[in-house]
């Protein structure tokens, strides 16, 4: 269900794009936004696991560095059956986690200090699941084009804003979408609405990559357990983070408690949890 969710909500989001084209220059118009898209996200496709890890401040670690992390992420890829990802870790207080890579041959897994040292070893590997999980389902590819989108959409937006205030795009009313009417549509409506979108993306691929991490390590109760300890830890200790990189963490590392509703990047704590343990007799 989660995967069709965010099938659909990726058409939408497309759609945005394209009807914003249409509003600049009618089929020419359409045809540049596609052409636009594209390069980003060829760009977002090579380049997004290397901005994401230099954003959080990561480092590699080897086996020998830490063994154990390294084992963990090394025996739930193999519960996955998926390669072994990069392992990198983040030198912060804040217990969190992030998966980030263009496919599973290009992976990379990464840990805070913090999080190692406020989990047991059961509720780590759940949390290396869910991160595996992320990794399986391509969601990093997936957030990668879908950020990359609602980033092209905004900064037409922009675009927009400085045209409406300058009188229009060489045309006022008889341009193809609308003249200025078209324009404030594209300025302020359709930022909100790629932002809602692309916030239900990352809400619907947290659901499932949950489920399928807590299949694969057979424990979701570890995984429940482990998901409201980190609340309760990163709502102590915020992590000092880009907001543009906050939707990649297993929980939202700027404030503990998510938002809810439209504007928040994760699901809520409570009903990931539920979620977790009502899958409980599955196993």
């Amino acid at each position: 269900m989660n995967t069709v969710k965010t099938f659909f909500l990726l058409m939408v989001l497309t759609g945005l794009l394209l009807m914003i084209g249409g509003i600049f220059g009618g089929e020419l118009g359409i045809i540049l936004a596609l052409g636009f898209a594209l390069i980003m996200n060829v760009g977002a496709y090579w380049f997004s696991d290397k901005i994401a890890l230099s954003m959080a401040h990561a480092k590699p670690v080897t086996q020998e560095d830490d063994p154990e992390l390294w084992g963990l992420v090394a025996e739930q890829a193999s519960l996955a059956g998926l390669p072994m990802p990069k392992v990198y870790e983040i030198d912060s207080a804040s217990p969190n986690a992030f998966a980030t890579g263009r496919n599973p041959k290009n992976a990379t897994v990464a840990a805070t200090t913090g999080i190692q040292r406020l989990l047991t070893r059961e509720e780590l590997g759940a949390v290396m699941a869910h991160e595996m999980a992320h990794v399986g389902n391509r969601d990093t590819l997936i957030m990668s084009v879908v950020a990359t989108i609602a980033g092209a959409i905004s900064m037409l937006a922009l675009i927009a804003q400085f045209s409406a205030i300058f009188g229009g795009m060489h045309g006022g009313r008889d341009r193809g979408g609308g003249g200025i009417i078209g324009l404030l549509v594209v300025a302020i409506v359709m930022p909100l609405a790629a932002t809602v979108i692309r916030l239900a993306i990352s809400r619907a691929r947290e659901f499932q990559a949950d489920a399928t991490g807590a299949k694969t390590s057979g424990n979701p109760e570890a995984l429940a357990r482990a998901l409201e300890k980190l609340e309760m830890g990163a709502e102590m200790r915020p992590m000092q983070v880009s907001e543009a990189a906050s939707h990649l963490f297993i929980v939202n590392p700027l404030r503990g408690k998510t938002l809810g509703g439209l504007f928040s990047t994760h699901p809520p704590i409570e009903e990931r949890a539920r979620r977790l343990r009502n899958m409980r007799p599955n196993f």
